[in-house]
């Protein structure tokens, strides 16, 4: 498998991991970088972006919950900003929201995944969910699965609805339209939450070669499904917790400006105490939905034994800031396992530990 793109040198090998992914895990189509120091040291894509078409730089794909991170970053950039506060009731921007015994629940609460509103229970219908507004009026009016603030529990495709509403009250723009203005302008990443005509004709089609992938956390089950996927409509949604598109290069890029303390490539977007206080443990405890022990931070998921914070979305993408430094974004259009990732993420280990 060709691999196009660039790397340096001395992380030949890494590159060599991410075209094995090709050769002996099963990989499609798919791109990779990582930056070091600010700097992309690997930056490579492969494969096909649909059946004929090549994978290029340009390519986005849906990379399911590596979106989190990013949307979260839109509601605290309006905390940098002082436009609402970290620990205000999210009702005194969201009024209905107060209802069913969730008036107290906090801007961070739903921010690190203890609202209680995961619905892992009783999952919206693929109709709602792609219903902004029926979406919003559902959780609205929903009492929390739990006490709030009391435990947490991946809020598997109603966090980018929670996050996104207090965006829209907030501002007024839908959260694809504030990410797109406040967030992926400003640095360059080439991430989005809604596509227009033209991006979804960039957009790779997910697969499922040999038909055996299963998501036990993705319900309603159709979100895993390359039918709908791959379709107009869910394309020009906004799934904010599910559906964002992107390149790998935009996820290291967002990933390396959160190691810069919230700035990248001279631009300030977050203040480093803000990113301190998001990417710090908020809650180390059992998920409720994942059923394991885990440390949410404002948006990410923190890895409390090795360092390091990102999200990885189900098939097997990734974003992630590591403990030794490294920005890492992996997209990919095969519904798999991390195996592939995590041979690449070996090989970049093994790099840095041998300069």
């Amino acid at each position: 498998m060709d691999v196009h793109g660039s790397f340096d040198r001395a992380y030949a090998p890494v590159a060599d991991a991410f075209a094995a992914g090709f050769a002996v895990r099963g990989e499609v189509g798919a791109g990779l970088t990582v930056i070091v120091d600010g700097r992309a040291v690997v930056d490579v894509v492969g494969g096909t972006s649909r059946a004929g078409e090549p994978w290029t730089p340009e390519t986005i794909v849906n990379a399911y919950s590596v979106v989190k991170p990013l949307a979260a970053a839109c509601l605290l950039l309006l905390v940098e900003r002082g436009r609402v506060g970290l620990d205000e009731p999210v009702s005194r921007s969201w009024p209905a929201f107060g209802a069913a015994g969730k008036e107290d629940v906090t801007i961070r609460q739903l921010l690190a995944h203890q609202a209680g509103l995961d619905l892992f229970d009783d999952p919206p219908p693929l109709g709602t969910l792609l219903d902004w507004d029926a979406m919003t009026a559902l959780l609205a009016a929903a009492p929390p699965g739990w006490p709030p603030g009391t435990a947490h529990a991946e809020h598997v495709v109603t966090y980018g609805h929670l996050v996104g509403e207090v965006v829209r009250r907030v501002d007024g723009r839908p959260l694809g339209a504030f990410l797109r203005d406040e967030l992926a302008g400003p640095w360059a990443l080439d991430f989005h939450v809604g596509l227009d005509e033209p991006d979804r004709r960039r957009a790779a089609d997910v697969v499922d070669p040999d038909g055996t992938f299963e998501a036990p956390l993705a319900r309603p089950a159709e979100i895993v499904d390359p039918a709908v996927v791959n379709g107009a409509p869910w394309r020009a949604a906004e799934i904010p917790a599910v559906n964002g598109h992107g390149t790998a290069l935009a996820l290291a890029r967002f990933y390396a400006g959160l190691a810069a303390g919230g700035t990248l490539d001279g631009v300030r977007l977050l203040s480093p105490g803000l990113v301190a206080e998001a990417t710090r443990p908020q809650l180390v405890a059992r998920d409720r939905v994942l059923d394991r022990d885990v440390a949410w931070g404002l948006g990410v998921q923190i890895d409390v034994d090795e360092g390091g914070y990102g999200m990885g979305g189900v098939g097997g993408n990734l974003g992630w800031l590591a403990a030794e430094g490294y920005a890492l974004g992996y997209v990919t259009r095969r519904l798999g396992d991390f195996e592939r990732i995590e041979a690449v993420e070996a090989a970049v280990r093994d790099v840095l530990a041998g300069l």
